[in-house]
């Protein structure tokens, strides 16, 4: 069996450099009122038991409360004394205790970082107190016996104009992670598992006596742990097992352990599935618009499960008429039912290699509401009308009918419109007028988005490749063509259509939109455009700035990381009641519409547009509040925490399945380009198979490197030699961790050599 790899020490080695004045956190020691000092364990105690009451206690009522602390009455009427002249709590003359009124508590959720620190973010105040701008930090010393998840009482300690906010733990409310994924490992005559999450550095000690699986372990074995619930003064973590995955190289294994990392939800309740199972397949298809003689297809990847969405496209004397006709999940799923409930809990689906946790049943998602060829479906449609300049006229939005007269492939649209493949022509040639329409169209939707500024990024996303026993064969770069452009630019019109319309109607709806970027991570950008010799746009970081950027370095090798790097300047897209705009597409209105089967958003968005096309009225609905959720505005929240989760599982897996790559490519070459410096090592992106990994200075004996940190750059201390961010360079990939998703890499031999002929240029 596949051991798991050791783990290696990469102890930052000591390096010279340019830098004079380090940067970093002031250590100087701070007392007072709100400091550590200022704070007991037991006044923590007493105020978090205050906090969760909500109400005046009298001493004797605290005592029981914190009786199995064995703490003398007197000790804690003392603690109360000190904290009421602290003007933290309050004395009535009724001799109860309650909080101060203008309490600065906040309540929020731990997110640890490997290296022992963490954030305390979801941040809230039931005194109505401002919130703070960013995440509060939380230090090794401050975050008493908390655990990575765990929901916290908090209390801000530091802070200041110059100063992050800094945060001390007052209590916890509930530990979230309840069961860990771990490595078990066979100690004397016990157990332990070792946390797979960084995020949880310390072992778990096993209680094994009892369980009869014992004998099936193997060293090395992945396994869940369920954790202990009793309360400990120390952050020792103690568990049994519940379940063996078994060799942590199969792909079924890591994608459980992903599952379980991020706490997806796997399955349906049999209430929610029985559902399902219970839809009608018509319900209501009379009310209707008949578009089924409308040539509508679909377009996808070769092994996509689900359809989503079919086209059509007809050409007018003055223009284009483009059908975007959407599977009607709304017609299935009954807005407050158990399956409803538990698609907005879901929020998305979530894709892996091989399988897909889905939104909804497969009765629903891969069955009634997939626009199969040859199938009448029910849907929503968007008509919409555009000139030869692509400028929309005139649209419609009808609850349909559509019959999908043939299922395409990115491939097969790509040999008839691009690549003009005769065979494949004769094959399709009723569809062929309508493809060449969707062609033009496609093309001039694309011209006029960037000419009013959407953002032209070009962000490869890899394609891993599995072999017959699903081990990763390799790791190459997803092929995209003019077929994809066509569908994105079909699907952008539509959903920018509809989130128009709900605006000039003043209806309610949820938003999809994206925020300027961040004013300091722009200026970080620009540094590294200095070193890069990239020409910076005169005027404001408008799209258009980021388009100029982009032109700069098309087709050089400096494309990806300058892509990268403005990337990393973005906010994150979410959804949102009000609308600020997207600033990415360059959209004064946008909105998700078009994977109602996949995103919950665009099955909310289906609900309020059909109410809003059977009410024919301007009026403002607020019906739209309707559902699971007590508001839009508590929806968009949500909704965008459960994209956000996705994303990260979906790259959490695919990372693991590239260090299993690279842990058969060990003493390999790869091209790279240097993507950030550090004191200690420098990161490096492989050019073909869009694998990350850093290259230790430890490593590189043919001289003793210094980090210029203004010029993102390491010099050789003795020959001069430069190795520049953004640089071209050979890399051999040396060491894998596949426990901790680290991936190492040296110079090749001759490497910083073929560097020296740079030197002249960097200086």
């Amino acid at each position: 069996m596949a051991k798991r790899p050791k783990r290696q020490s990469t102890t930052r080695p000591r390096i010279k450099t340019a830098r004079t004045n380090p940067r970093g956190r002031s250590t100087r020691s701070r007392r007072g009122p709100d400091s550590p000092a200022g704070h007991t364990l037991l006044s923590n105690r007493i105020i978090f038991e205050l906090y969760r009451a909500g109400t005046a206690l009298s001493i004797g009522e605290l005592v029981k409360l914190l009786s199995a602390r064995d703490l003398p009455e007197p000790i804690i009427e003392h603690e109360l004394r000190l904290l009421v002249r602290l003007d933290r709590v309050e004395h009535s003359r009724k001799n109860r205790f309650s909080l101060a009124k203008k309490s600065d508590l906040l309540e929020g959720v731990v997110v640890m970082n490997p290296a022992g620190f963490g954030f305390a973010t979801g941040l809230k105040s039931i005194s109505g107190a401002r919130l703070p701008d960013k995440d509060l930090y939380l230090s090794r010393t401050h975050l008493a016996t908390a655990r990575h998840g765990d929901r916290v009482l908090l209390r801000i300690i530091y802070g200041g104009p110059r100063r992050r906010d800094e945060a001390e733990i007052v209590g916890i409310f509930e530990r979230m992670q309840k069961t860990l994924v771990g490595y078990y490992h066979q100690q004397g005559d016990h157990g332990v598992a070792e946390p797979e999450d960084p995020r949880f550095p310390a072992s778990i000690h096993l209680n094994v006596s009892g369980q009869n699986f014992v004998g099936e372990l193997r060293d090395g074995d992945a396994v869940i742990v369920a954790l202990d619930t009793a309360e400990s003064e120390t952050a020792q973590l103690r568990g049994h097992i519940v379940e063996i995955l078994g060799d942590p190289q199969r792909l079924e294994v890591q994608i459980r352990m992903v599952v379980e990392k991020h706490r997806l939800i796997q399955s349906f309740s049999p209430e929610a599935q029985a559902e399902a199972e219970q839809v009608v397949a018509d319900p209501g298809a009379a009310n209707r618009e008949d578009l089924r003689e409308i040539l509508h297809v679909t377009i996808d990847g070769a092994d996509a499960k689900d359809f989503d969405d079919a086209v059509a496209v007809e050409k007018l004397r003055n223009g284009y008429r483009l059908y975007v006709s959407i599977a009607d999940v709304s017609a299935y799923v009954r807005a407050g039912s158990c399956l409803d409930r538990e698609a907005y809990e879901r929020g998305t689906s979530v894709y892996f290699p091989t399988t897909v946790i889905p939104m909804l049943p497969e009765n629903i998602s891969n069955n009634l509401c997939s626009l199969l060829p040859h199938q009448d479906r029910l849907t929503v449609t968007a008509i919409l009308d555009f000139n030869h300049a692509g400028k929309l006229f005139k649209k419609r939005f009808v609850r349909s009918i559509i019959h999908s007269h043939n299922r395409f492939t990115y491939q097969t649209v790509k040999q008839i419109v691009v690549d003009q493949d005769k065979e494949v022509r004769n094959k399709f040639k009723p569809f062929l007028k309508a493809l060449q329409w969707a062609a033009e169209l496609a093309t001039i939707l694309h011209q006029v988005r960037v000419a009013r500024g959407s953002i032209t990024l070009t962000i490869p996303e890899p394609d891993i490749q599995l072999d017959a026993e699903l081990r990763v064969a390799a790791v190459e770069r997803m092929q995209r063509s003019f077929a994809n452009q066509i569908v994105e630019e079909f699907m952008l019109a539509a959903n920018e259509a509809v989130a128009r319309t709900f605006a000039e109607r003043d209806f309610d709806t949820l938003y999809r939109i994206h925020e300027e970027p961040d004013p300091d991570k722009i200026k970080d950008f620009i540094s590294v455009a200095e070193t890069l010799a990239l020409k910076l746009p005169m005027g404001a970081t408008t799209s258009r700035w980021y388009n100029q950027l982009l032109h700069q370095v098309q087709g050089t090798a400096r494309e990806q990381i300058v892509n990268n790097l403005l990337l990393r300047t973005m906010q994150q897209a979410r959804y949102q009641h009000d609308n600020t705009g997207h600033f990415g597409l360059g959209a004064e209105f946008y909105t998700h519409f078009t994977s109602p089967i996949r995103r919950y958003p665009d099955l909310i968005v289906h609900r309020l547009l059909c109410r809003m096309i059977i009410a024919g009225s301007s009026r403002k609905d607020k019906a739209g509040k309707a559902g699971p959720y007590r508001s839009l505005q508590e929806a968009g929240l949500h909704l965008s925490d459960r994209e956000r989760l996705a994303i990260t599982a979906e790259r959490d897996l695919a990372d693991r399945l590239k260090c299993q790559f690279m842990q058969q490519r060990l003493g390999e070459r790869f091209q790279a380009v240097v993507s950030s410096i550090t004191d200690s090592l420098f990161f490096v992106d492989l050019v073909e198979q869009l694998i990350s990994g850093a290259v230790l200075l430890s490593s590189l004996t043919d001289d003793y490197y210094i980090h210029d940190w203004r010029k993102h750059r390491l010099i050789g201390d003795i020959s001069g030699r430069i190795i520049q961010i953004g640089d071209l360079v050979e890399v051999v990939a040396v060491e894998v961790e596949a426990d901790r998703g680290r991936i190492f890499f040296t110079l090749e031999g001759n490497s910083a050599k073929e560097l020296s002929s740079k030197t002249k240029h960097h200086k």
